[in-house]
């Protein structure tokens, strides 16, 4: 197999079974954030900017 065969079957496959790969791949990462199983973490996420955020005079709940 020569340089130029090998880079022909690279390109064949490429140009068809790769391309049916890479968009299924993408279709499954895609989908994953929205599996049920993902609400907590998928609202954790969404949340996580504000745990570091000063809460306002008053809204502890400690009895202050």
């Amino acid at each position: 197999m020569t340089g130029g065969t090998l880079y022909d079957t690279l390109r064949h496959f490429a140009d068809s079974w790769g391309l049916v790969i890479m968009t299924g791949i993408f279709l499954a990462l895609a989908a994953w954030p929205f599996r049920p199983g993902a609400k907590a973490r998928n609202h954790r996420a969404a949340t996580m900017i504000f745990d570091d955020e000063p809460r306002a005079e008053g809204s502890e709940t400690d009895g202050r």
